[in-house]
């Protein structure tokens, strides 16, 4: 996994928080829910990240 991957699944999840925060804020529940949608998503990529890594480390790749 490289580290550009990481990098831009966090900032997934930090854009995915800042829309949920801006969806509260403005008492939009669809944009919140999105924000949360993104969150879930990158989430999902980061194990993924977690999961490869864990198998390179294991089989030493």
């Amino acid at each position: 996994m490289t580290m550009g991957d990481k990098i831009k699944h966090g900032a997934e999840e930090l854009a995915g928080k800042a829309k949920e925060a801006t969806g509260r804020a403005t008492d939009n529940p669809d944009l919140q829910a999105e924000g949360q949608g993104d969150q879930a998503s990158a989430n999902l990529k980061q194990a993924g990240d977690k999961a490869k890594d864990a198998a390179n480390d294991v089989f030493g790749r």
